[in-house]
């Protein structure tokens, strides 16, 4: 299908859908992956939702009408998350889609890097939006670029206009042994973190190469080759610098 002919908000492109989820926000969740990302982080575990053009164009009435079809499962204790890739590049369809889960009373989430430029279309979505899942990067803004592709100002500015807008917060951060679990960071994480007055949650996600296989069947190089996943005493020694339990 060809985009040039289509309303873009009323398609998007589609790397897969997860009907049962249980970790990408609260209760049971329909979870949306979008296809596309700007991002180059060395750890992806998802390297094939890079490529925009790659994926599959879905309709809005296609996509809504799966949602409804487990709406008895995920309302009213779970709800919609959409992830990735990076479901913001998608944006105009995500406003169309959460307008018509609001009128479901459906929980809307997006799991994101924050990664953007605030414009008015993505201030639109988060004012229909009920929990974002932020993935921050690095809290280092010259590590954060040598990690994904990009110094951390737009992700910190997103995580403040959240804040601001008294939108439910949950932060996330992959624990990678070498890249994010320095003392200094954490803790400097931790002071940032307390700057924001409406964070709900912190999680400490553990590195691991899973996704390794996707980037070799690519046929493309992983940096990471040699670091170890990390423990769960990597973990415990990070919650215990952030103060969360």
């Amino acid at each position: 299908m060809d985009n040039k002919n289509l309303d873009l908000r009323y398609y998007a492109k589609i790397h897969s859908i997860e009907s049962f989820g249980t970790v990408d926000g609260p209760g049971i969740r329909f979870v949306l992956f979008l296809q596309g990302c700007h991002l180059r982080c060395k750890y992806c575990h998802n390297r094939d939702t890079w490529d925009i053009n790659s994926g599959e164009y879905k309709s809005l009435d296609d996509i809504f009408e799966k949602i409804m079809k487990y709406k008895n499962y995920i309302y009213p204790t779970g709800g919609v998350t959409v992830t990735g890739g990076e479901p913001l590049l998608q944006v105009k369809f995500l406003i169309e889609l959460f307008k018509k889960l609001k009128h479901e009373n459906i929980h809307t989430c997006i799991d994101t890097s924050g990664m953007v430029t605030l414009t008015d279309d993505i201030k639109t979505l988060l004012s229909l939006t009920d929990l974002v899942l932020l993935d921050i990067k690095h809290i280092d803004t010259d590590k954060s670029k040598e990690l994904v592709g990009f110094n951390n100002e737009n992700e910190l500015n997103f995580a403040k206009y959240l804040s601001d807008n008294n939108i439910p917060i949950w932060i996330r951060q992959v624990l990678i042994p070498g890249y994010t679990d320095d003392e200094n960071d954490l803790l400097k994480l931790k002071n940032f973190i307390s700057t924001l007055k409406t964070v709900k949650k912190i999680e400490i996600l553990p590195y691991h190469d899973l996704g390794k296989y996707k980037w070799k069947k690519l046929n493309l190089n992983y940096e990471l080759e040699n670091i170890r996943p990390a423990t769960e005493e990597d973990i415990d020694r990070a919650k215990k610098l952030l103060g969360i339990s």
